[in-house]
């Protein structure tokens, strides 16, 4: 095991939730240096912070180390543990930020985790929970990763300053994941959606809607948006109102867009029938994209096709994100595995759209080792 457990270093804050994943779930201890050494403010801003903090709760027996500024970071991974916890994340990322990684690595704890998170719902650098919701869960469920409890709940909606939003995030846990062969996406057979105000009037979301449909409409019949307005306290801090859309294939492949009005008092103000055509454009062009699993989850994808067992696993994608492309190197150290890419052009076999791409790996057979300690 000892080439397995040398300390893997990096520089420079990119990429931190990624390395602090794959050091959880590998075991291997990580060294980050010159986290924002050169700038007036150095070292990690709050957001990383309550990110690291986040890690530390579900883990038992995790050692980190960072300097008293903040620049450079070590990080000794324990066993992932789970169980019932609550986390408040920083108002100036989404929940979306930290839910992404605990996507990761929920189905590999020790007990089934059940965590609320406070924070921001629907921002507009984050995806959101509703997104998340529409999107990973069934994709964890092609992995074998279901179960009455896998389930992510939105109690009260939070916009961007000042966030105030809650989410219950619940999952299973598995000793193993099935390989997959996700090679055809399908046709999309129909759109959803839902539009949400918080702190304007109920009409916005109405507004959205329509503008929505006006594009949508011409490609496809079965279309709905539901509008959700919540008021009281689950409305949360700040006013805004935005919009998340999901298309779904015969195959049952789920494509995604969604956009978010600016937070008060940044940037113009946005209008609800702006934002609604923008959206709908923005998910048409998903569509083009293409692939098995849209650009937000291409990574827990390539993540759980790697942790697979010793078989083969297929997935098409549309054009990596960058987000995706440093994943696959962070993958290469972590896990010493590679993916075979082959490029599917549209040509070939009436694939519509952007150029594919189909990534092929055999698994590293990972076994949840915290599972079988009874």
């Amino acid at each position: 095991m000892s080439g397995h457990s040398q300390c893997l270093s990096y520089a420079g804050c990119n990429f931190l939730r990624q390395r602090l994943v794959l050091s959880t779930l590998s075991g291997r201890p990580l060294k980050i240096r010159k986290i924002r050494a050169r700038e007036e403010d150095p070292g990690l801003r709050d957001f990383e912070a309550s990110f690291i903090r986040l890690i530390d709760k579900v883990t038992n027996g995790s050692r980190i180390e960072i300097n008293q500024t903040g620049t450079t970071l070590y990080y000794q991974p324990g066993l992932l543990y789970g169980g019932s916890l609550e986390h408040d994340c920083s108002p100036s990322r989404g929940i979306g930020y930290y839910l992404e990684s605990l996507l990761c690595l929920a189905p590999f704890m020790k007990h089934p985790l059940k965590i609320v998170l406070r924070g921001v719902t629907n921002d507009q650098v984050d995806p959101s929970v509703d997104i998340l919701k529409a999107t990973a869960l069934p994709l964890l469920k092609k992995f074998g990763i279901d179960g009455e409890s896998l389930e992510i709940k939105i109690n009260r909606r939070g916009m961007p300053p000042k966030g105030g939003g809650e989410i219950v995030f619940a999952c299973p846990v598995k000793k193993v994941l099935q390989p997959i062969q996700l090679t055809d996406p399908g046709k999309i057979k129909r759109i959803r959606g839902t539009a949400y105000s918080v702190r304007v009037s109920p009409q916005m979301a109405n507004r959205i809607v329509e503008s929505a449909r006006s594009i949508l409409n011409k490609f496809l019949p079965d279309i709905y948006i539901y509008t959700d307005h919540m008021k009281g306290v689950s409305s949360g801090k700040s006013p805004g109102f935005g919009l998340s859309l999901v298309a779904e294939t015969i195959n049952g492949t789920f494509l995604s867009a969604e956009l978010a009005s600016n937070p008060q008092g940044q940037g113009a103000a946005v209008l609800p029938e702006e934002l609604g055509q923008s959206c709908a454009k923005l998910l048409l062009e998903e569509i083009y994209r293409g692939g098995c699993v849209d650009s937000t989850n291409q990574s827990l994808a390539l993540l759980l096709m790697t942790l697979g067992q010793q078989d083969v696993s297929k997935v098409l994608l549309g054009p990596l994100s960058p987000y995706t492309i440093e994943f696959l190197r962070h993958l290469r150290s972590f896990f010493q595995i590679m993916f075979k890419i082959e490029t599917k052009s549209p040509e070939e076999e009436e694939h519509k759209g952007g150029t594919k791409v189909l990534m092929t790996c055999v698994g590293v057979g990972f076994s949840n080792l915290s599972k079988t300690i009874r």
